[in-house]
């Protein structure tokens, strides 16, 4: 018999769920890892004669699941979570959350506001998120700061903000960032044109060359509102997702944020052209935007993810929550309560969301050869009992806060409830710092 080969770490728990194949369940099994890699999943007694641990760690009662995918948000507004509550989109947008941008939004602003995001996300289970905001470096530094895998998309408007002063200039940025994080692992960098109503066609176009050239991702809002689809068909005779499809911008490497008003057509543009849908549940629901037919998509072959979009219209970047509220409103949509369950919400989270990001070869289930992105759940509490099905639990029980422990890349940023990568006290300080600011009660 062989030596059994040096590893890291074997985690010991109750269920590993490893999201591919579909359903599947190991009950009272071992995950090997080393270095940055899964190298095996199995049978607790025949992994301990193949693999010799450094360490190994025993999680009863735990589940292990991949890492989180949060696939759109705009980490740096956690700093304005709670700051507009209950408004209509347009209303929330150009009466409340502009005008604070215009006055606070700054490098330190987004930079402190990414923090407060990141320890949000990581206690909550994500490894993974993407993002959509001025000074989108700053996101990105924070992100390898913290130990977060994470896509970046540069924005891209029309009019001047604080990042930049025309679309060209956006652009210019944004190939410049995607250059520099070229042969960066845990970050990709991509285009994020804010949405059909604020970019005009020259740009958008521009960016689907550039897109397809370098092989970046595209996020957009799309079809969040009846009103905006609306008002796109009387100015240009177009839904948006026709007008985009004439650009050439709706591709594999194209996710579409909300998608809240959806027919016939934009169902099979989707199916013709592989781009995906980021549903946003909760925000949508909070915005009074609409609800996204993710049944209908899926059926019909759409890849569809979850966001949790930023904290200013949620209030939380909890996408454990964002997969109970997914999987609810989804049976409603639909008019079944066939619809979206638990399972087929736990994939959104985890291997759709990656799949949406084009790294689903790398991440997004717990599988031999992957990169070391899991999240272990503690389902030992009263809450839990008793448990007929793990992933029903992580689904509908608020599991959220009952993360334990996370590894990132092999890496642990969570251990023990803690964040070992940022401090946790210095990121609220801040926070508090700059609510008085917005409030005008700055001393």
């Amino acid at each position: 018999m062989s030596k059994p080969s040096a590893v890291d770490l074997i985690i010991h728990a109750s269920w590993i769920i490893p999201v591919v194949p579909r359903g599947r369940i190991l009950e009272n099994c071992s995950i090997v890892i080393d270095k940055d890699k899964i190298v095996a999943l199995g049978v607790r007694g025949e992994l301990a004669q193949h693999y010799q641990p450094q360490r190994e760690l025993e999680l009863g009662g735990h589940a292990l699941i991949p890492g989180l995918v949060n696939a759109h948000g705009h980490a740096a507004m956690s700093l304005m979570r709670g700051f507009a509550d209950d408004k209509p989109l347009m209303a929330w947008l150009q009466d409340h959350i502009w005008p604070a941008e215009r006055s606070w939004v700054s490098a330190q602003f987004v930079a402190d506001g990414a923090r407060l995001a990141a320890a949000e996300m990581l206690a909550s289970g994500t490894t993974c998120f993407s993002d959509m905001y001025f000074y989108p470096e700053n996101v990105a530094g924070v992100a390898r700061e913290a130990g977060l895998r994470a896509q970046i998309t540069a924005p891209v408007l029309d009019f001047p903000t604080v990042w930049a002063g025309d679309a060209d200039e956006y652009l210019r940025k944004g190939v410049a960032l995607h250059d520099q994080y070229r042969a960066c692992d845990l970050i990709t960098i991509g285009f994020g044109p804010h949405a059909p109503y604020t970019v005009s066609d020259e740009p958008l176009a521009k960016i689907a060359t550039y897109a397809e050239e370098l092989q970046a991702p595209i996020q957009i809002h799309l079809h969040e509102t009846a009103e905006e689809v609306a008002t796109a068909i009387d100015t240009t005779g177009k839904r948006p997702s026709q007008r985009l499809h004439a650009l050439n911008l709706l591709s594999p490497l194209t996710q579409c944020v909300h998608m809240t008003q959806v027919d016939d057509c934009d169902v099979a543009l989707l199916q013709e052209t592989g781009a995906h849908v980021v549903h946003c549940p909760e925000s949508n629901l909070k915005l009074a935007s609409g609800l996204c037919p993710v049944d209908k998509l899926l059926r019909h072959g759409v890849n569809v993810c979850l966001g949790t979009d930023g904290a200013a219209s949620n209030n939380d970047l909890d996408l454990s929550d964002e997969m109970r509220t997914a999987a609810l409103i989804g049976k409603i949509a639909a008019d079944s309560a066939a619809a979206v369950d638990a399972m087929t919400a736990l994939e959104m989270a985890t291997i759709n969301g990656a799949r949406a990001m084009g790294i689903d070869a790398s991440v997004g289930s717990l599988e031999a050869g992957k990169q070391a992105d899991i999240a272990a759940i503690d389902l030992s509490g009263i809450q839990h009992h008793p448990i007929y099905d793990p992933i029903s639990h992580i689904v509908y029980t608020k599991a959220g806060h009952m993360v334990s422990h996370l590894w990132i890349d092999g890496k642990a940023v969570v251990s023990d409830y803690a964040l070992t990568t940022l401090d946790v006290e210095a990121i609220k300080h801040n926070a508090r710092a700059w609510q008085r600011k917005l409030t005008g009660k700055a001393q």
